[in-house]
């Protein structure tokens, strides 16, 4: 018992000495051994542990103790596997046992076996007749029919066998849960018969459904809406609403359906009823009248209702599109909308709920409309010429509504940068007032009067886009500002990162995005903010953390997603284990795994752990062309992922190689080598190819659109061709015929990277009339510099395992012919050359990198007169805090570029032949 508390109190060591004395006395106690492996595997030594725990497993234990201490270290060394063959002998033992069935089968479910787990809960069922170990083999057959790669076998064998299996329970009235219903309810589903699906929801067992509000109807109106039977969907809506008139869902259902009705020229028979949920209505005149009913009905409710008017709105909308709006005299959707503002312009989803209709407003009509609304909000003016404020909070939340229908409408856009910079101050003139009304606000709640703030930066977003070059500096300090008042608010979080980010900045960027304290899923949607920007912008030390975080995401992802099935076979939530898998999935294939795997990859080269790229490496993309970033993405996913496999194709390359003209011919295996480094070779042209087509087509992602990749500057900036003709070089040397080297060697190296390095030149921050000037493509032109330069050296150590055995080949040659008639070829000299010039390169551009690092040490950015009057003395403050951080971030970034090119031109100096 005592190593169990130093193990869960995470103190290893001690776990492990306790086990040690239990082990002197007691050879065979099987559990204190896991319990030492366990100790031993959280300490860094996994294969002393696996060891450990082979030998307990060998012996097939059969203790609870035993067992349970094996899963848990099995998980923490992510072999699940592992616990189903300990389970699996376990039953063999114990035949009986239904706690180790149970066990089995959910080891199985954590492999995701699920014929297994078929099999598995069948056994249980016969041991113990319980009804959901029954309904777990029921679940693991459907599991098979989504997990089969063969529709047709779904359909034809795992769904019927599994329907005959629930059949069975029904015929012998043995339903006992809701769960069980519900998996009924699936399976006929998926075999698309609708009809017996309807039955079952419709007929007694479909009385089991209550755990979800109306989870019963739902399912109903999902068949009838399969099935077309337009009478009940609309019967049914039309039941509900007069239950609960504010569910939008079906009022949508309920207009979709009277249209449909219409369409069908449907009409109800004369005798019986009009459909299985009673009275239908299928004309525009029913329709109109019922929502007039609804809106006279909702006065009489107890709290207001929106769903009644903004039914009307919809209804208007819907006969305009017919072209049959006018004789319905529904009323003025202006004037409709006017009221709604009245009644609900206090409430956040105001705005929302109108932005929906306001298509329904001639463009002529907007300054009106929006002067209407204006003119009813209680506003006080301190004097005159003053802005009037809001007294309450009421009044600050209309006005807000009102500002931001502003914006929808394009009021805004059409102004001048005078007016634009005037709406700016009276933004946040509001925005510093409302704060007052927020002075009790929790640190995690928002300020009431954020919107401003926002608002304010997007329209000097829009200045910046424009050419302004210091707008960006004042977004960045609005949104300092309002974050110092809401610490909590992401949307001032996100604009950062992105403006910081597009500044080349990247060192605020980790604290902010790890303030956001992004959940789960949000590591996939957002994460690709950071993984963009962090070594393209040479902060390899953040850049590799927050590939590690994004990765240890993806990989938990795998195990979680099993619990979470687990969880919901325990508690017969079986509609969710379908949706957990197709989470699983989309992950697995998600875009931003795989451009972070290779990233990660080619950063892990960068900086040095060379034996890494050793290791084999698999390619995933999945080539869905939805939209435009993601076709750029893919290309560019393309084109690293097949630098990172030529760049650890060198090593499988390397010293097996005999020059053509010598004696020995290749062997096979290193001929197939340089084989697939060729064909790798082809492959990445044609993505460079289809690259730059991509780039012909001059695509403007709108600021806050997706982050376009480094994909243009690399072509444009030289690293492509110098790294392709790089790849090439090594083909070349393979070929290894010695008068033909000297060619490929001598050309055009010097001329790529000194183009390349004229690229990287000019100063990355500047004052132009006061105005901070940045220049952040210089960081990624050096960042590719850096990389393009670590190709060059690998390369250049390949060439080098090449020509020093050829040349000591030679050096024999001239000894044994004592003549000194034996000419050493040229190829040796051109290599020479080419090292010393890529070493010159090399610390040119140090010495370039030390110049930049002085100057940004050097400038005073206090001093500059922050000259445009719009800032006022709170925001000073906050202009210093952003202008301070760019600084600091550039020259963070510097100084790791620094140190990366020393290295590099220490391992040049030692490439001597």
């Amino acid at each position: 018992g005592e190593h169990r508390d130093y193990l869960d109190n995470g103190n290893n060591k001690m776990a492990i000495q306790q086990a040690d004395k239990l082990l002197k006395k007691h050879k065979d106690l099987h559990c204190a051994k896991v319990l030492k492996a366990i100790g031993l595997q959280r300490t860094g030594k996994q294969d002393e542990a696996y060891a450990l725990a082979q030998e307990v497993a060998a012996l097939e234990p059969t203790d609870d103790n035993s067992l349970q201490a094996l899963t848990i270290l099995y998980r923490e060394m992510h072999r699940p596997e592992l616990v189903t063959k300990l389970y699996e002998a376990a039953v063999k033992k114990v035949p009986n046992s239904e706690e180790y069935h149970s066990h089995l089968f959910m080891a199985y479910a954590r492999v995701g076996e699920y014929k297994k787990m078929q099999q598995a809960g069948m056994a249980l069922y016969k041991i113990v007749p319980k009804n959901p170990y029954y309904f777990w083999s029921v679940m693991s057959l459907i599991m098979q029919s989504i997990s089969a790669q063969d529709e047709n076998l779904s359909k034809t064998m795992f769904l019927p066998l599994a329907e005959r299996m629930v059949e069975k329970m029904v015929k012998e009235d043995k339903i006992e849960a809701e769960a069980e219903v519900e998996l009924y309810y699936m399976i006929l589903e998926r075999l698309e018969k609708y009809k017996e699906a309807l039955d079952v929801v419709r007929g007694k067992l479909g009385e089991k459904l209550t755990s979800e509000l109306q989870s019963r109807e739902n399912k109903c109106m999902a068949m009838y809406k399969k099935l077309h039977r337009w009478p009940e969907c609309n019967a049914l809506a039309r039941r509900l609403l007069l239950k609960n008139s504010d569910d939008w869902q079906f009022y949508i259902t309920y207009f979709d359906s009277v249209f449909q009705l219409i369409d069908e020229s449907w009409t109800p028979p004369a005798e019986e009823e009009h459909s299985l949920e009673g009275e239908v209505h299928c004309s525009i005149e029913q329709a109109v009248n019922f929502i007039e009913e609804r809106i006279a009905g909702e006065s009489r409710s107890s709290r207001p209702l929106r769903g009644p008017f903004l039914a009307k709105l919809e209804l208007i909308r819907r006969l305009r599109h017919r072209g049959c709006n006018d004789e319905y005299k529904l009323g003025d959707p202006e004037e409709l909308m006017f009221q709604y503002f009245k009644k609900f312009g206090d409430k956040p989803c105001c705005f929302t709920d109108l932005k929906v209709f306001v298509d329904l407003l001639p463009p002529s009509q907007y300054t009106k409309f929006i002067q209407q609304l204006l003119d009813i909000i209680p506003l006080v003016a301190a004097a005159e010429d003053e802005v009037a404020l809001p007294g309450d909070i009421k009044a600050l939340q209309q006005h807000l509504c009102v500002v931001q229908l502003s914006r929808l409408l394009g009021i805004y856009h059409t102004m001048d940068k005078k007016q634009k910079l005037a709406v700016v101050r009276e933004l946040m003139l509001r925005y510093r007032h409302g704060l007052e009304f927020g002075k009790s606000c929790l640190k995690t709640e928002l300020q009431f009067s954020d919107y401003y703030c926002l608002l304010a930066v997007h329209l000097l977003l829009d200045l910046w886009l424009e050419g302004e070059e210091a707008a960006v500096w004042q977004c960045l300090t609005l949104l300092e500002e309002g974050l110092s008042h809401s610490p909590s608010n992401a949307q001032f979080k996100l604009l950062l990162i992105r403006i910081y980010c597009r500044l080349g900045a990247f060192e605020p960027v980790s604290e902010l995005y790890s303030s956001l304290d992004a959940k789960h899923i949000q590591h996939d949607t957002i994460g690709y903010l950071l993984t963009r920007y962090a070594s393209s912008l040479g902060h390899y030390a953040a850049a590799s953390q927050s590939c590690n975080f994004a990765l240890r995401f993806f990989h938990s992802n795998q195990k979680d997603t099993s619990e979470y099935i687990i969880q919901a076979y325990k508690y017969g939530a079986f509609e969710k284990i379908p949706e957990f898998i197709a989470f699983r999935n989309r992950l697995n294939s998600s875009l931003h795994f795989a451009q972070v795997r290779t990233e990660r990859m080619l950063l892990d080269l960068l900086l040095e752990n060379w034996e890494w790229a050793k290791r084999g490496l698999g390619e995933d993309i999945s080539e869905e062309h939805r939209k435009l970033s993601l076709e750029e993405e893919t290309l560019w996913l393309r084109i690293r992922s097949l630098t990172l496999r030529l760049v650890s194709g060198l090593p499988t390359l390397a010293h097996t190689i005999q020059p053509k003209n010598s004696e020995k011919t290749a062997e096979n295996g290193v001929s197939s080598k340089i084989d697939t480094i060729r064909a790798l070779l082809q492959q990445l042209e044609a993505a460079v190819d289809s690259g730059k087509k991509f780039l012909e087509q001059k695509i403007q992602y709108p600021v806050l659109g997706p982050p376009p990749t480094r994909m243009a500057g690399f072509f444009s900036n030289g690293s492509c061709q110098c790294q392709t003709s790089l790849f090439y070089l090594v083909s070349d040397i393979y070929e290894l015929d010695t008068n033909g080297l000297g060619k490929c060697l001598g050309q055009g190296f010097s001329f790529f990277f000194s183009d390349l390095f004229n690229k990287c030149k000019g100063d990355l921050i500047e004052v132009r009339d006061g105005t901070l000037k940045t220049h952040p493509n210089l960081l990624e032109n050096l960042v590719f510099f850096v990389e393009t330069i670590s190709i060059a050296l690998w390369v250049s150590s390949y060439c080098d395992s090449v020509l020093r055995p050829f040349k000591s080949n030679l050096q024999k040659k001239k000894k044994k012919k004592k003549e000194s008639s034996v000419a050493m070829p040229p190829v040796f000299t051109h290599f020479l050359d080419y090292v010393t010039e890529l070493q010159t390169l090399t610390s040119n551009v140090i010495d370039h990198i030390k110049g930049l690092e002085i100057i940004l040490t050097a400038l005073k950015l206090e001093e500059l007169s922050l000259k445009d009057t719009l800032l006022l003395q709170e925001e000073k403050k906050f202009t210093k805090t952003v202008q301070g951080k760019v600084q600091s971030s550039y020259h963070h970034s510097v100084q790791e570029i620094g140190e990366l090119l020393k290295k590099r031109l220490d391992t040049i100096k030692k490439l001597k032949i």
